[in-house]
């Protein structure tokens, strides 16, 4: 998952970036909505957390400008006040969802998963197709009944095809979720992590095709490829 965390407080986005970093995610951090702007004008998101509270202009601007341009990025609000307008407003302006500080990683992982699970049409936290299983509140992996031991960059590779069954998945959109703005790896890195995926995903009934000049897709693999 890439995150784009706005937040001033230094301590608490410095904690909150190591801890996504940790979990295994690429996070990006800017301290005010015109940096943000920038962030999400250059770059695509799977979640925003933002903060109200910052130093050039209100958060919630982001938030309106960002549904604005028809970006229908998940949009996680922080705010250390209690007011129900508060809360009301950030929802009404198109807010996914709000955490109130202080607050415990579990629960804005928690959060954080339910909304980008909705904004993908996922229902639940399990996915399930053919004989491949994932858990993504506890990634984890089976294949045929079997756990499957990802490392945490092909677990992020699995949820980007996942969460795109069907459809391609550029190679440069895979690289961004991998390395975020700052990686520098070069961009064969991806093909090195994806084909340690497939390798993994041996058995099950999805398959990672590589398309040249366009990227990957993941698809259900032919049943005679099954027998």
């Amino acid at each position: 998952m890439r995150v784009l965390l706005v937040e001033d407080t230094v301590d608490v986005a410095e904690a909150i970036v190591s801890h996504f970093q940790m979990e295994g995610h690429v996070c990006d951090h800017a301290e005010n909505v015109a940096d943000a702007r920038h962030f999400s004008a250059t770059g695509d998101y799977d979640l925003v957390v933002l903060d109200i509270n910052l130093p050039d202009e209100p958060g919630l601007n982001l938030l309106e400008w960002l549904r604005r341009r028809s970006d229908q990025v998940p949009v996680l609000v922080l705010t250390a006040r209690m007011a129900v307008d508060d809360k009301i407003d950030a929802l009404d302006l198109g807010a996914d969802d709000y955490l109130v500080k202080p607050f415990e990683f579990r629960e804005l992982d928690a959060r954080a998963r339910a909304i980008v699970r909705r904004r993908q049409g996922e229902a639940n936290a399990v996915i399930e197709t053919g004989n491949l299983r994932y858990d993504s509140s506890g990634r984890r992996l089976t294949v045929g009944g079997q756990p499957v031991g990802l490392t945490k960059r092909e677990l992020i590779v699995l949820e980007c095809f996942l969460a795109n069954r069907g459809r391609v998945v550029r190679k440069e959109d895979l690289y961004a979720r991998l390395f975020g703005l700052d990686g520098d790896a070069g961009i064969n890195a991806v093909e090195v992590h994806v084909a340690r995926l497939r390798r993994k995903l041996r058995g099950a009934d999805l398959e990672i095709r590589a398309l040249r000049g366009l990227g990957y897709q993941i698809m259900e693999r032919p049943a005679e490829a099954m027998n």
